[in-house]
């Protein structure tokens, strides 16, 4: 639990760093390829090849593509269409995808889940009420795509772990994680990079360092160690914990035209719905074996 929110807290300030400093003045591709690359060095030194087998390596590699690659290629472009806090109330739908997935791995089906994330699209409609645009709607949609493979790469994370030797040291394994999403990333910057939008100032340097360094490098391999220790109604709950403190830190910070009523209608429509569907996760695992959490 400890890492679930020593990473929240990190990761609080991703997404104000990157509105701010990255979104519409560094291509995406790059500031995706560069973070990917950045932590795969990071962990390359402590890999030991032979701990895993072939199948096991590949699927830690296609996580790694889904849960960072994947991922980060849609939340970076996510900011062109919308504001800060609204990708950060619309990543609140992952704690959903995290519970139907995981009902989907053990073969279980809970329509009661799509009839809050009913609720929940239409408390994100209010907070676009007046002047909901094409735009808007595109970005919304966008950060769907994040949110799922986020929540893919979480609950692969989980049922793959559980194969590993008791003897391995996940440290020694988790390169395999960030060479996954660099294969993802590296093509899609040489397909689709802008060359003529690369960093310019010290500061959008900087932002990308730390964040490849400390974001994503320590960020998801502390995060994914986390949710090995941790059911997965915890897991969902903690997907969540995010949203205020990531909301928090920009509107203190540099948010200033914000429409904080409506902003606060559709976060409170949307914590409803989140709030419906996770206790009735937390009826249902009370009813299942221990290890169906």
């Amino acid at each position: 639990m400890f890492y679930l929110v020593a990473v929240t807290v990190l990761w609080a300030f991703s997404f104000s760093l990157i509105g701010e400093y990255l979104a519409g003045a560094v291509d995406s591709y790059f500031a995706v390829v560069t973070r990917v690359l950045l932590a795969s060095l990071l962990f390359l030194p402590f890999l030991k090849v032979s701990l895993l087998t072939f199948k096991q390596k590949l699927a830690l590699g296609v996580l790694g593509a889904l849960q960072l690659g994947m991922m980060y290629i849609f939340f970076y472009h996510s900011f062109l269409y919308l504001s800060v806090p609204e990708v950060l109330l619309f990543t609140i739908f992952t704690p959903l995808y995290v519970a139907m997935l995981n009902d989907a791995l053990f073969k279980r089906f809970s329509p009661f889940h799509m009839f809050c994330a009913l609720i929940a699209t239409i408390g994100a409609a209010i907070i676009r009420f007046e002047g909901v645009s094409e735009n808007f709607w595109t970005g919304f949609f966008i950060v769907q795509g994040a949110n799922l493979c986020f929540a893919l790469g979480q609950v692969g994370y989980r049922k793959l772990a559980s194969t590993f030797q008791p003897s391995v040291s996940n440290h020694n394994i988790f390169a395999w994680f960030y060479l996954g999403a660099l294969a993802v990333a590296l093509p899609a910057f040489f397909m689709f990079g802008n060359t003529d939008q690369l960093p310019q100032t010290t500061s959008q340097w900087g932002v990308l360092l730390w964040l490849g360094i400390v974001a994503s490098g320590m960020g998801y391999y502390f995060w994914n160690q986390g949710a090995l220790r941790v059911s997965a109604g915890t897991l969902a709950i903690m997907n969540n914990a995010l949203i205020p403190a990531g909301l928090i830190v920009n509107l203190l910070l540099w948010q200033k035209d914000t429409d904080f009523s409506r902003l606060a209608l559709g976060a409170v429509i949307i914590a409803g719905a989140l709030w419906l569907s996770q206790k009735r996760s937390q009826k249902d695992a009370r009813l299942l074996p221990s290890n169906d959490s």
